[in-house]
């Protein structure tokens, strides 16, 4: 990849809106506006100025105009953005002036590659910003603009820190074994190295990370008519699945998202659990099946106007070992002083809505955790879950008593894996893969 070229594309969604912004980087930007832009005299770094864009004497669009002079800039290169009239056309044709004057359409994240090549960011940084792009609840996205503002760098540093200590232990040992014995360099080793793999592996949290991107997934089940589907449409707020009294009215699963406390949460409403009656419920039965075995919570609804009976009892043990959430519907229509043999459960009315306030905060809580951990991107962990490896390694050479520099192998790899996160250690293979998901102009 060039990166002294001077790159051009829009910085704003396609499609028809106010305006429509173009961002051109690199060591022609400047003389690239001034071709274009029709004032004449010198221009003040970061101010916006009003004028209209030319190309060989045709107007492109009324237009503002800034510049932004390296290296106080998003790549730290010289900077212009246009900001034109909303739309494709005013666009397209700004962009094709730029074309004819030599600067070249840019990459999918190569305004934020060239930032992190240039030093403003490091990669952590780079990729907090997909992040932030792509959050779809409030906690995804604090949690992307903490790694922005540095929190993944500011332990890795950390933990990079004490594994050099670790391994400048090491290596004195190799280096004056006549002053520092192999026992009084294990002694040091092992404790510090298995306390460092532990607090890289307590700041990885998988389950919380996907929570993060792609949402609490929540399974309604029960047997039919127990009201799922009430139950559904009272959390989502408007009427996604069929409500009928007929008993199996859902045959395939009926979704929605919902957003509660910051966080997404993927509703999944199937079909009632029962000896199906035809094959195509059957096959309703079987995708409700499969959709518990893989839901982050599942909420069990029983009947409350109902005794419970053995298909309930039956789904109640089926489900008792995962993170669940019973609720009693239809109480509405239960009998007084009825009493049923379950502790912890949540009673609700999906008809008159009471309740319901219980269960979305019950539903909450079980992403309460989610986007604390100190890392939250997959590459991220799984790096850091490497290094611990590798520090455990070392602390087993130190306890069976092998030479000591084989110790000192396994804390380089770790230092290796560490350094991909921040990418002081990186190649063009990753960068591609990482700034191929960005989109165009960011």
């Amino acid at each position: 990849m060039y990166t002294t070229d001077t790159i051009a594309a829009p910085a704003t969604a396609p499609g028809q809106g106010g305006i429509a912004i173009i961002r051109v980087s690199g060591p022609e930007a400047e003389s690239m506006m001034r071709t274009l832009f029709d004032r004449q005299g010198e221009y003040e770094s970061h101010k916006m100025y009003y004028g209209h864009l030319y190309m060989d004497g045709e107007m492109l669009d009324e237009c503002m105009c800034v510049l932004m002079r390296a290296p106080r800039t998003y790549t730290r290169e010289d900077v212009c953005e246009f900001h034109l009239h909303g739309g494709s056309y005013a666009s397209r044709r700004v962009l094709d002036a730029l074309y004819a004057l030599g600067a070249r359409a840019a990459d999918p994240g190569e305004f934020t590659r060239r930032a992190f090549l240039n030093g403003r960011i490091d990669l952590s940084r780079a990729e907090a910003v997909m992040s932030i792009i792509s959050s779809e609840g409030d906690r995804a996205a604090r949690a992307a603009m903490r790694q922005l503002q540095g929190g993944v760098n500011s332990f890795i540093k950390n933990a990079q820190e004490q594994l050099l200590t670790i391994l400048s232990g090491v290596e004195a040992a190799l280096d004056y074994p006549e002053e520092i014995s192999d026992e009084e360099a294990y002694t040091a080793l092992e404790a510090s190295a298995l306390s460092l793999a532990e607090q890289l592996e307590n700041a990885c949290d998988e389950r919380g990370a996907r929570i993060l991107e792609e949402g609490l997934q929540v399974v309604l089940c029960g047997k039919p008519n127990v009201g799922k589907s009430s139950i559904l449409n009272a959390l989502l707020g408007q009427e996604r699945a069929i409500v009928t009294s007929i008993p199996g009215t859902t045959r395939d699963i009926v979704q929605g998202s919902i957003q509660l406390d910051g966080v997404k949460v993927n509703l999944s409403d199937t079909a009632g659990l029962r000896d199906g009656s035809d094959e195509v419920e059957k096959i309703g039965i079987d995708r409700a099946r499969r959709a518990i075995a893989h839901a982050d919570v599942t909420v069990v609804v029983l009947d409350a106007a109902l005794p419970l009976d053995d298909e309930d009892m039956r789904l109640l043990h089926e489900t008792e070992n995962g993170d669940r959430i019973v609720v009693l519907n239809k109480i509405d229509r239960m009998p007084a002083m009825a009493k049923l043999p379950l502790r912890d459960a949540l009673y609700v009315s999906a008809r008159t809505g009471e309740g319901m306030d219980a269960l979305s905060r019950a539903i909450a809580a079980f992403a309460a955790n989610a986007g604390q951990s100190e890392l939250s991107e997959s590459r991220h962990m799984a790096l850091a879950r490497q290094a611990a490896q590798h520090l455990r390694n070392a602390a087993n050479v130190c306890r069976s008593g092998e030479a000591v520099d084989l110790a000192a192998i396994d804390l380089h790899d770790a230092l290796l894996c560490l350094a991909r996160i921040t990418g002081d250690r990186v190649d063009e293979k990753l960068l591609d893969d990482i700034f191929s998901r960005f989109c165009v102009g960011k």
